[in-house]
């Protein structure tokens, strides 16, 4: 089992996770968080941290889609290991369901 960030994170990109993750597996994208299955250890400690409620078990439901492109992302993105600022926007975009298609597949510009 591993966690995986889902769509909710997009456009919030809170990070607060990344803060707590013992493994460093977040990877950054322009507009969204993703978690490389590879490096997580299963720990969970990030899920109840995110604001947005967007990272789940890969055993859930909510998570099979997203699965593979954290997995796609994860390979193709910088890695994560601090908090950094997010958008400022971040808290109106934070509930707004169907953010699928606004998915930026670019790597976060530092």
């Amino acid at each position: 089992m591993t966690y995986v960030v889902t769509e909710n994170c997009i456009r919030c990109k809170f990070m607060d996770c990344v803060e707590v993750c013992p493994v460093d597996c977040f990877y950054a994208g322009e507009n969204f968080l993703v978690i490389n299955p590879d490096e997580c250890i299963d720990c969970g400690v990030c899920e109840p941290e995110c604001p947005a409620e967007a990272i789940f078990p890969d055993s859930d439901d909510r998570s099979a889609a997203w699965a593979e492109i954290n997995t796609k992302y994860a390979a193709l993105w910088p890695n994560i290991t601090r908090k950094g600022t997010p958008p400022a926007d971040a808290e109106e975009w934070k509930d707004k369901p169907n953010k699928a298609d606004l998915l930026s597949p670019e790597p976060q510009k530092d």
